[in-house]
């Protein structure tokens, strides 16, 4: 058998549990794990891979949101499969009673522990309004398929 060249899986799953610190800027002194939140963005923002921070900036606004979006519920752990990691939140993401007047495509996963470079990612969706109503982004299977978060 030959060397392959490869990230190991059990680095991926380390890096999704905060294990590993390349830089000399380690901000980490905790064991637990930290707090994430989903804020849901107008469809006239501008969000994507270079997003690094929590912005209310282009964020929706309406009765019955709180500015910052909603807390993740964060109970599953992250695992791997074959030489994919993967994290997907535990519980979907619901707002109740809501009015978002205008379009909103996109919601910004990010760690609300954290402080500064705090984006974990953005994930688009399909362009929405609610009217005096519920609002429910149902979260994926947690599996190296279809897990939110993957790491091949």
């Amino acid at each position: 058998m030959a060397n392959t060249q490869a990230l190991a899986t059990s680095f991926k799953v380390d890096l999704l549990n905060g294990l590993h610190a390349f830089g000399t800027t380690v901000v980490r002194g905790a064991t637990t794990k930290d707090s994430f939140k989903g804020a849901l963005y107008l469809a006239s923002g501008s969000l994507g891979a270079s997003t690094t921070a929590y912005s209310a900036t282009s964020e929706v606004s309406g009765t019955g949101y709180t500015a910052g979006g909603t807390a993740v519920t964060n109970a599953t752990v992250p695992a791997s499969t074959g030489t994919t990691a993967f994290w997907t939140p535990s519980a979907s993401l619901s707002w109740t009673t809501v009015t978002l007047a205008t379009a909103f495509d996109a919601l910004l996963l990010y760690n609300d522990t954290a402080a500064g470079k705090n984006a974990v990612g953005v994930f688009t969706f399909g362009s929405q309004t609610v009217t005096a109503g519920n609002f429910t982004l149902t979260m994926p299977t947690n599996d190296a398929t279809t897990g939110l978060i993957r790491l091949a």
